[in-house]
Order: C-alpha cells, then sequence, then structure tokens
C-alpha cells in the first residue's frame, strides 16, 4: 500500500498495489501493521455499504461531536465518486479548508479521513457503491452536518446537484461563532 499525505494534516490518499496474473489481481487494503505508519492504531468497529443510483446525488457533509468523533476509511467498489473532507478541528491550521479526491473501482484509491472532519461525496457515475470503515459506532444524537454549499466553505462540486436528501439539503451553513469540534 502506498500512502501520499493529502494537504490536511492527518488525511491520506491510499493506493492498493495490486499483484495482477492470467485471473484477474490481489490486493491487500488493511494491514495492521502498515496502517500504524500513518499512526492509525484505531479498531475499525462498524463497516458500513452505500449504493448511490444516480449521477450528480450528493451524500453529507456529516461527522459525529465527541466523545463519538471517529476514523473513516472510504473506498468505493462500483462505479465513480467525488469524495470530500472538510477539516472542522479546533485549532487546525487547515480550519474550514476542504480536499477532494476522484474514488473509482478502475483507480482503486481509498481515502483515511481523521478525527475531526466531516465528509461527503458526489456521485460522478450511476450505480455508485462506497465501502465506510468506521473507528467508532454510529451514534444518534452525536451526530453534526455541514451544508454541501456552505459559502464558507466553497466546495468545488465537479456537477450540477442532481439529487440530496431533505436533511443533508438543511444542514446549516458555519456559524460565525462555529469554532470547531
Amino acid at each position: 500500500m502506498i500512502f501520499s499525505p493529502t494537504p490536511l494534516k492527518g488525511s491520506y490518499i491510499i493506493e492498493m498495489e495490486p499483484f495482477a496474473d492470467s485471473r484477474g489481481w490481489f490486493a491487500r487494503y488493511f494491514d495492521k501493521k502498515e496502517f500504524k505508519k500513518i499512526d492509525h492504531s484505531r479498531e475499525w468497529v462498524q463497516m458500513n455499504h452505500s449504493f448511490t443510483a444516480a449521477k450528480g446525488t450528493i451524500r453529507g457533509m456529516h461527522y459525529q461531536i465527541a466523545p463519538y468523533k471517529e476514523i473513516k476509511l472510504i473506498r468505493c467498489i462500483a462505479g465513480v465518486v467525488f469524495d470530500v473532507i472538510t477539516d472542522i478541528r479546533k485549532g487546525s491550521p487547515t480550519f474550514l479548508q476542504w480536499f477532494g479526491v476522484e474514488l473509482s473501482a478502475q483507480n482503486k484509491k481509498m481515502l483515511y479521513i481523521p478525527e475531526g472532519f466531516a465528509h461527503g461525496f458526489q456521485s460522478l457515475s450511476e450505480n455508485a457503491e462506497l465501502l465506510y470503515h468506521h473507528s467508532e459506532y454510529y451514534t444518534p444524537g452525536a451526530e453534526g452536518g455541514i451544508k454541501y454549499d456552505d459559502p464558507c466553505i466553497q466546495i468545488n462540486w465537479p456537477l450540477p446537484v442532481s439529487m440530496i436528501s431533505e436533511r443533508d439539503a438543511a444542514h446549516p451553513d458555519i456559524d460565525k461563532n462555529f469554532k470547531g469540534i
């Protein structure tokens, strides 16, 4: 595996190194020893699978608050998405900055997201599927969200929005008093 830091400290693009032969390919996408090199020591306690049917759909921007902050590992196994993280860590030098990367079944890239980030994605193809690994259980009441088109953050989504849930569309813009999580 190849770990490439993003401009937002603690987050990484992870590339698998497939071994291919006439049968197809095989690649490792998690190795406890390899992840220790980026200081990951938490256990993955929950894994989720999402399916997004329509191109242009946005899901996010979601996060959990203390004591339920979580690390996420995102991998696209079908289709293509533009995966986005926003740094909402108190006192971070990159506070309210965002980073986006294309994840696809084809490029086999993953995104490692540390605690203190909001996360979302836009489907760039029909029938996109993501696998999510979480270091904390989903906890209703400890969840938060930031509006996908918050003028303070200015995420540059690649496509016009074709669909977004009522809940995600109703997330608030960053308040001028927001100091992070």
